[in-house]
């Protein structure tokens, strides 16, 4: 029984059949005291039965004070983006072939589709692979940060993707284009990500990514690498802006010797006390090893030193755990537990593009170790604060 639900009572209604005994004569006693054993073995079965069903339908319409990952009961998405707004978490995240489709829950856990927050239309400037939204409110509004294409598929498809901002006075959209693209120095960048300082100073971080040789034909591999720049307060990126190295691959766990794809991405940076922090993945992204790291700094743009005790976020196959990343860190609804909120692969055994989602506990102890409870696969309490 999981703590926090109602037992489940059952009556069980037996005859007493000994008060009857002065008017009925033996043959008929016998044959009620085999009734009466018949009845007491099948409820010994039945009772038992009934209340794993309950519990069972309970768990999965959430009634209980747990949850189990993967969340969102069949949700596929990846690259997870949450904004918590007037009591109600939205979520979005590579979703769609044309733009991007938002989910709405109480808790984190129970997610309720809203339909495309953004749609590509005929006048948009992107044109394809849509990847990797994030929102943020600021100044009154939502902006929502993302990366695609704006051509079809042809020659140097690698140097085609870009950073576009899209604008909308609700969270759940529809979200309408407002930079795109957002820069252009010819050459590819993913994974936009928008951290608003204290005193609401915006700056962008990204990765710019690149190929050596031709990955695609299994002869090279993907790069990647994290920048960041400071931004107008309109959330503008003026042309002669300085665009920041955060972090590169430089370690055995982020894939500097592959040969798939030495890159770090899906970064999420926030603040705690006065230091800066930075979650990244690297790998490719349909490798079981892609996995979850972070870099601490004085100042937002660097420089930026990774901790010793990464990965901290990693594959547990035992489990049934691969590929876990992209992640954004989210307050639980009362604000006093954080949340690292991530994709992993939906068949561990055949890792690909198709992912799930995924929430756990995150701490900073009082020396600013970041760790994860996590990946879990067994009941976990639920975020606190849930009604």
């Amino acid at each position: 029984m999981v703590q926090g639900q109602e037992k489940i009572q059952i009556r069980m209604v037996v005859p007493c059949f000994r008060t009857c005994a002065s008017n009925c004569n033996y043959a008929t006693l016998y044959t009620l005291e085999i009734m009466k054993t018949f009845l007491l073995n099948v409820f010994m079965w039945i009772i038992p039965w009934v209340t794993i069903q309950d519990l069972s339908a309970q768990i999965k319409g959430n009634n209980s004070c747990t949850y189990v990952n993967p969340v969102g009961d069949s949700l596929y998405i990846a690259d997870p983006s949450v904004v918590f707004h007037e009591n109600l978490y939205y979520l979005y995240g590579t979703s769609a072939s044309d733009g991007f489709k938002c989910w709405s829950s109480k808790n984190l856990v129970d997610w309720h589709p809203l339909g495309y927050a953004y749609k590509r239309s005929e006048d948009s400037w992107g044109k394809s692979t849509y990847w990797a939204p994030e929102v943020i409110a600021h100044n009154g509004k939502f902006y929502m940060i993302f990366s695609c294409k704006g051509g079809e598929t042809g020659e140097a498809e690698e140097t085609k993707l870009r950073i576009c901002m899209s604008v909308s006075n609700k969270p759940e959209g529809p979200f309408s284009d407002l930079y795109a693209p957002l820069f252009d120095f010819n050459y590819s960048c993913i994974d936009g990500h928008i951290f608003i300082d204290e005193g609401g100073v915006p700056y962008l971080f990204y990765e710019r990514v690149g190929v050596v040789g031709e990955p695609w034909n299994r002869e090279g591999y993907f790069w990647g690498m994290i920048f960041g720049a400071q931004l107008e307060d309109d959330l503008s990126l003026p042309g002669n802006t300085d665009h920041q190295l955060c972090l590169y691959v430089d370690k055995e766990w982020e894939g500097s010797e592959s040969m798939h794809a030495r890159s770090c991405e899906g970064m999420t940076v926030f603040k705690n006390k006065d230091r800066y922090y930075m979650t990244y993945s690297c790998n490719h992204y349909s490798d079981p090893n892609y996995g979850i790291g972070y870099a601490t700094a004085k100042t937002p743009l660097g420089m930026w030193t990774k901790s010793a005790d990464n990965p901290i976020l990693t594959k547990n196959l035992d489990i049934g755990v691969s590929g876990p990343g992209h992640n954004c860190i989210i307050k639980s609804p009362d604000g006093t537990e954080t949340f690292i909120v991530y994709h992993s692969h939906a068949d561990p055994d055949h890792p690909s593009g198709r992912r799930v989602l995924n929430i756990d506990r995150m701490h900073i102890d009082e020396e600013g170790k970041l760790t994860v409870i996590g990946p879990s696969r067994t009941p976990q309490a639920l975020p606190s604060g849930t009604l």
